[in-house]
């Protein structure tokens, strides 16, 4: 196969042949707004594109070196490994980590022997993807009986889910996103990072939030509980970020989100529901994942496995030193906090 530059004429083109949100074109876009260095490509076959796909590039601090990055693209096959091959050797890379959107146990799939199992993932290897072709009767059917019950509380006391594209919706969400982050001491990126996804995405239809209101009892107006940002491409509705307030919880606002988001995904006539992403089956009890695993599972979703997360090594030595500081930097950070609680 041929490898060349994707141009911005060929947007529609690369757009109809990739398989994830993360590798769509307004993704791409909001990724360079940020100031991150990306290249699309593809692989041509008698003049017709085949496999397309963008890679981030990323400087190692203290080297001349960078790490490319290629999120949910396709099979790493030997038609890919000569193409990256090219691509990191052009762009002074000393490895690519390639996670490829593809489920585990699918037939014919050859990953090339130059592509070696990463051991630092960056998406998660499990994930819970819910059939938006059923109908609604056979969605409830399959959820968790206290799920389909807290949905019920929910209506019960009123919480209604407005589905929205305005900037104060945004601003909504992200208030509730970062207010999550700071009660469970998870890192949410930056407010202009989601600024950007949101406008990009927004502005070519692929963006909105859902956002849970209840009034309480001697209020007028009603309060946001829960906010989810959505968005879709292809066949496809994502749930890549949302926050929730941490005041009446009783009221299982975020139960009726979910139920109002597939609700809304099956009027976009889409077919699944990606939840973006689930903790390891046999991950401990205190895995940091396996809250919102728990609450994901609930929905009736169906547990989908990935193949490996690969990594193409061009310098062994900048490769393992780099991975061992990436896999260590949160025990350091923890260590720390431990230290100095304060």
């Amino acid at each position: 196969m041929d490898l060349k530059e994707i141009s911005n004429e060929q947007k529609d083109e690369y757009n109809k042949c990739v398989t994830h949100i993360v590798q769509s074109w307004e993704w791409g876009e909001f990724r360079q707004n940020l100031g991150t260095k990306l290249k699309r490509f593809g692989l041509y076959e008698n003049g017709q594109l085949k496999v397309a796909f963008h890679l981030s590039f990323h400087k190692i601090p203290f080297t001349n070196y960078l790490v490319g990055y290629l999120a949910k693209g396709p099979v790493p096959d030997k038609n890919l490994g000569e193409a990256l091959i090219k691509i990191g050797k052009e762009e002074n890379c000393a490895f690519i980590k390639i996670e490829p959107n593809i489920e585990s146990g699918m037939n014919k799939i050859s990953v090339d022997k130059r592509f070696k199992k990463s051991p630092k993932p960056h998406f998660t290897k499990y994930n819970y993807v819910i059939d938006l072709t059923q109908d609604e009767q056979q969605i409830l059917s399959k959820m968790h009986q206290k799920f389909r019950y807290n949905i019920k509380i929910a209506e019960k006391h009123g919480v209604f889910v407005e589905e929205r594209t305005d900037d104060e919706a945004f601003e909504i969400y992200l208030k509730l996103f970062f207010e999550t982050c700071s009660r469970q001491n998870y890192f949410g990126h930056t407010p202009q990072y989601h600024k950007e996804i949101w406008e990009i995405l927004k502005k070519a239809g692929l963006a909105r939030v859902a956002i849970a209101f209840y009034t309480p009892s001697g209020l007028k107006k009603p309060l946001p509980l829960n906010a989810w940002m959505l968005v879709n491409f292809h066949d496809t509705l994502y749930y890549p970020y949302g926050g929730s307030s941490a005041e009446y919880k009783n009221v299982m606002a975020t139960n009726k989100t979910a139920w109002e988001a597939i609700k809304f995904g099956k009027k976009l006539n889409l077919k699944y529901f990606d939840l973006w992403g689930a903790a390891d089956p046999n991950a401990p009890e205190n895995d940091s994942y396996k809250g919102f695993t728990r609450f994901k599972s609930g929905t009736g979703a169906r547990l989908v496995e990935y193949i490996d997360t690969y990594d193409l090594v061009f310098n062994p030595l900048v490769f393992w030193t780099f991975t061992f500081v990436d896999i260590m930097l949160p025990l350091k950070v923890f260590l720390l906090k431990l230290i100095r609680p304060n």
